[in-house]
């Protein structure tokens, strides 16, 4: 495996990460880099860096966002975007990663993209749940700048330096692990 294929396989595990914690806007990123000619995609997505591409993704963007700013209705979003960040998760990492077979392609986009977007959109519910229970949903805006930063963030950071996105991927990943093992260990405890 060459580096080139390194870093675009790198790139799809920030991307996917950044699908956990909103599902639209790694997906506006990429297409921005791809319609402005930053970013090369698989053949077969070509389509994510159109303008109507663009058009709709700014458009999901905005709404997605404002959602997350309304209280419980975002708790309602995290239940239908969870199956969705795993779909998302596995169509950024098949969109940038290039010049493999379609088999190893699609069972990394599938294990490793959607698998690291469940994660992070798993963790993203569990604090968001656990924000409403606390705070009766008021601190769930504060919840939502973070959750939006990051995917803005994280987004940005795969596509220019994916090195540093998989380490911040790996951190994450480690964190994720952590906090939802130990609050359903909790819940275990509790309910027995």
């Amino acid at each position: 495996m060459n580096f080139e294929i390194l870093l675009t396989i790198l790139m799809g595990i920030g991307l996917s990460a950044a699908s956990g914690f909103r599902i639209f806007i790694p997906l506006l990123v990429v297409s921005i880099a791809s319609f402005t000619g930053n970013l090369a995609l698989a053949d077969s997505f070509s389509w994510i860096g159109t303008l109507p591409a663009l058009i709709t993704f700014s458009i999901a963007t905005v709404f997605e966002i404002a959602g997350y700013y309304i209280p419980w209705v975002d708790n309602i979003l995290d239940t239908i975007t969870s199956p969705m960040a795993v779909v998302a998760g596995a169509v950024l990492m098949a969109s940038v990663v290039t010049d493999i077979s379609p088999l190893f392609k699609w069972t990394l986009a599938i294990i490793a993209g959607g698998g690291i977007a469940g994660t992070i959109q798993a963790l993203t519910g569990v604090t968001r749940v656990t924000s409403s229970l606390t705070t009766g949903g008021l601190g769930n805006p504060a919840v939502s700048t973070v959750e939006s930063g990051s995917s803005i963030t994280l987004s940005v950071i795969a596509i220019f330096i994916p090195v540093i996105a998989a380490i911040v991927v790996i951190a994450l990943l480690v964190w994720a692990t952590k906090t939802l093992i130990n609050r359903f260990t909790a819940k275990s405890k509790t309910s027995s």
